[in-house]
This record gives structure tokens, C-alpha cells and sequence, in this order.
């Protein structure tokens, strides 16, 4: 009966585990709800000439205002402008912006009380960063995300971005 001397009857006696779980699930993947079903949403940071420096993934449910900072932390030099849409319109990371001495280029949502002015002449250059994603929807394995795994997915990005912008 039993195991035998010392050995410890691990599955009959309740317990934490021996060793730590590893974290699982989608959200660990960047994998949640959107209007379309489940959906990845790639963050990019692109130069003027639209060839993205950094790509970031987030679930699909993830506000675009909270990412800011991580993308912007991303960043491989100095940014004088920035040129984003208006998900991206918060008073707070307005206010981050300026003290780190970049100019923001965002229009500010409808239902604002206070009124956002902002530079249409530079706001009309974000054509380039929707361009910069409508060229990565070109490879099938970037548009459709046959990918499990985040960071897989990850790289097939960065792959594509590295053939579509910098061969």
C-alpha cells in the first residue's frame, strides 16, 4: 500500500503545486473581443517615411490610449511629432507628450466639451502609417494571424516588415 518508504503521495494529498504554473489563456497571447470576434491589434510607431521602427501586439479589446506610453517607451530615437488618430486622444498622454518635448498631432473625439485644435497640414500625413498596415495585411499570415502563440505571431510581423519596408 502507498509508495513506499519517504516517497511522498503527491496526488492523493491536497496542496500547492511543486513547481509554478506557467500563465496560460488568451489574453497572455494577444488574443480578445473585438466587434469581429477574437482579434490581435498590432501598434506601430513608424518614421516619415512610414517604415515601422516598433510593433507591438494587444489583444483586440485593449484601448489604444493605454499602449501609448509602452510603444512610445519602444522607441529607437527621438520623436518630434506624433502623428496618431483619435483613439488615441487623452489629456493625460497630451500632457506626457509635451513634457518629453514631442508634439502631439491628435484630433480630438466628437463628444469633447473642450474642443482640440490640432495641425490638419501634418494630421494629413498619417496616410503613411495606414499604408504602413495596409502593406503588412498584404501577407496572408499577417491578416489572417494563423499563429497561436504571441510571439510567433510577433515574428511573422517583424519578418514581413523587414521584406515589405527595409529590402
Amino acid at each position: 500500500m502507498g509508495w513506499g518508504r519517504g516517497r511522498p503521495r503527491q496526488h492523493l494529498c491536497p496542496g500547492p503545486p511543486l513547481r509554478p504554473r506557467w500563465q496560460r489563456g488568451a489574453r497572455t497571447q494577444a488574443i480578445g473581443p473585438s466587434r469581429g470576434g477574437q482579434t490581435t491589434k498590432v501598434h506601430a510607431l513608424t518614421d516619415v517615411l512610414g517604415r515601422p521602427g516598433v510593433l507591438l501586439l494587444t489583444p483586440g479589446n485593449a484601448s489604444d490610449v493605454t499602449t501609448a506610453p509602452a510603444v512610445l517607451a519602444e522607441a529607437p530615437g527621438r520623436i518630434r511629432r506624433l502623428a496618431a488618430d483619435k483613439g488615441y486622444d487623452a489629456d493625460w498622454l497630451r500632457t506626457d507628450l509635451r513634457e518629453a518635448g514631442i508634439t502631439p498631432v491628435i484630433p480630438g473625439k466628437r463628444g469633447r466639451k473642450r474642443k482640440i485644435r490640432h495641425d490638419k497640414r501634418r494630421y494629413r500625413e498619417r496616410w503613411r502609417i495606414e499604408a504602413t498596415f495596409n502593406r503588412l495585411k498584404d501577407f496572408r499570415r499577417i491578416a489572417t494571424r494563423y499563429d497561436k502563440l504571441a510571439r510567433n505571431y510577433a515574428s511573422a510581423l517583424a519578418l514581413a516588415a523587414v521584406i515589405a519596408f527595409w529590402c
